[in-house]
């Protein structure tokens, strides 16, 4: 029986605000099954996963086992693998039957950011909603991406079985639509599954603080809403002071006491387990088999003893300022403080006289309650998904279904409530706030790393989807691509925590920018207590884990600057 979670059910979800500790949850609960004699299959949805490194085994698509831990195996759902096995599939029965040009048509239709999702949308199913999928095993866990990212998954099911219910043409954005047409039981079984309170648990994962309570709260009410209710909540990173003397750690526990004190009713009607902060990372099979114990450390070399030299933050901003005009992009891993740092940035040029756009392409965006200042030149926006499809559809059909006889506009009214259309407008959305750079600075705040990855990879596949679908490329869209490879233009701001896997997360980030043509401009290493002087001993073993990690950054990155933990800042991860 597990320590974390309460008779779990067979399929268990884990989700939240990215850094929450979402991975060390789910993979603490999956080897806790598998040592109580259980078969258990691990899955993160996440692109950009990180189970590899906590697990310490290299996955792929394909059910690897885990070492050290006797009936556990796990898999990583990857998009592009799943989007090429998708084309193939509809492609195939074609090639020896239309002409090549027919069939050359379906596979540019196939080439978008459409099939990707639906690609990892099939392969999602299947694990959910198809029984013999996962006979094997009497338990699945799904690892998910951050909380905005998730939702739109778990919405998916419902979307596509309604758009297919729906349609009377014979093709949709994804090529012929018989190919989701012979997915339909499946997708109706995954919904079914998902409302299934005796099949399916999903465990809201926050830490003590405010933001992330209020994700964790929001997330509630969107489940509920969807009709996924049996939910549970794991409090992450609860702290308690050792060293009354230490007013860094006493900080610490007054801040977390306050956000406790003031959980949503909602959260606070959840079954709940507080699991403490942990002097030690969350990486290996030995430290997740103690995630949720109570540990203080004993002695330890405070091996911060040796300087991390560094800019700070202030450097960056004074050379952002400078140029007067532009774009900033704070990018990482959910959690590191993104939008905080992104917040601080803006604010601090609008309060030169600035004029500043400060906005977000996270589904999950806290940018307006982080900007507590507002200079008069600061303008705070968002990208509403909901809003941009509207728009987009409206502009669609006043384009390209102005000629159309209403036959045609029909089948392209349908077309556009395909649930493909939504992205397609929130990266035509992404292209002209980037263009906004020409006259003034634009901070976006952007989606945690895997979100934002599948947005810019997606840059010239949405150009075509928007150029098929409008009939004319927006000058934002076209010039996208060249305003984000400008160093000149764009700023990308890797921003991190002192600790193994948002660094390593953040470095792989770098290596898939430079893969598009993109060098970020520099590193911001956050919520670090290397430059405070603490004495507790959980702080103090944490502070001397750091110090590791910045040395190994510190041969990496060629700019980085340096930022203290402060009381307004998030609680460090673990």
């Amino acid at each position: 029986m597990s320590t974390l979670i309460h008779e779990p059910t067979r399929v268990v979800f884990f989700t939240g605000k990215g850094g929450v500790g979402k991975t060390s949850a789910a993979c603490a609960t999956a080897i806790e099954l598998a040592d109580g004699g259980r078969r258990v299959l691990l899955v993160s949805t996440d692109p950009a996963s990180n189970l590899d490194e906590v697990l310490g085994v290299a996955l792929s698509a394909t059910p690897r086992a885990v070492p050290g831990v006797p009936g556990l195996l796990a898999l990583n759902l990857d998009p592009g693998q799943a989007a090429h096995a998708y084309r193939e599939r509809v492609v195939g029965p074609y090639r020896s039957v239309l002409p090549a040009a027919a069939v050359a048509s379906i596979e540019e239709q196939l080439s978008g950011a459409c099939t990707v999702e639906i690609a990892a949308f099939d392969e999602f199913s299947k694990l959910l909603g198809d029984a013999g999928t996962t006979r094997e095993f009497d338990h699945v866990i799904f690892d998910t991406a951050p909380t905005g990212h998730t939702l739109r998954l778990l919405e998916l099911p419902a979307a596509w079985s309604s758009f297919i219910e729906t349609s009377v043409g014979g093709t949709s954005c994804l090529g012929p639509l018989s190919g989701l047409t012979a997915n339909h039981a499946l997708y109706a079984a995954s919904r079914a599954a998902l409302c299934d309170a005796a099949q399916t648990m999903l465990v809201l994962v926050a830490r003590p603080d405010q933001p992330s309570l209020a994700e964790a709260e929001r997330t509630r009410r969107e489940l509920d809403d969807l009709g996924i209710r049996n939910v549970r909540l794991i409090l992450n990173g609860v702290f308690r002071a050792h060293d009354v003397r230490d007013g860094i750690a006493i900080a610490m526990e007054d801040r977390a006491r306050g956000s406790i004190e003031h959980m949503p009713a909602g959260l606070r009607a959840l079954p709940r387990v507080d699991v403490p902060l942990l002097p030690f990372e969350l990486v290996g099979i030995g430290a997740l088999r103690r995630f949720g114990t109570s540990q203080t450390p004993g002695p330890v070399d405070d091996l911060s003893a040796s300087a991390f030299r560094a800019e700070r933050l202030d450097a960056v901003i004074e050379q952002i300022a400078r140029r007067g005009k532009g774009v900033v992009m704070t990018m990482g891993k959910g959690g590191v403080g993104k939008t905080t740092v992104a917040a601080r940035i803006a604010t601090e040029l609008a309060a030169r006289g600035l004029v500043v756009t400060l906005t977000t392409t996270d589904p999950a965006a806290h940018v307006d309650a982080a900007a507590r200042e507002r200079p008069p030149t600061l303008r705070v926006t968002r990208i509403d998904p909901a809003l941009e499809t509207r728009r987009y559809a409206e502009e669609v059909m006043a384009t390209a279904g102005a000629t159309l006889d209403a036959q045609g506009r029909a089948l392209l009214e349908e077309d556009l409530r395909s649930p493909c259309t939504e992205e397609i407008a929130v990266f035509r959305a992404f292209a002209e706030t980037v263009a906004r750079g020409e006259d003034q600075i634009v901070v976006i705040d952007t989606a945690p790393t895997g979100h934002t990855l599948l947005l810019l990879d997606a840059a010239e596949a949405y150009h075509r989807e928007v150029l098929r679908k409008a009939g004319a490329g927006p000058d934002a869209v076209q010039r996208l691509l060249p305003r984000l490879r400008d160093p000149a233009f764009t700023h990308i701001l890797l921003v991190t925590l002192p600790e193994a896997t948002p660094i390593h997360e953040a470095m792989q980030l770098e290596h898939d920018l430079a893969r598009a043509g993109i060098t970020p401009f520099a590193w911001i290493v956050n919520q670090s207590l290397t430059p405070l002087d603490v004495t507790d001993p959980v702080l103090r073993v944490r502070r001397g884990h750091e110090t590791i990690r910045l040395r190994e950054l510190a041969g990496h990155a060629t700019r980085t600057c340096l930022e203290p933990w402060t009381q307004t800042a998030a609680p460090p991860t673990g």
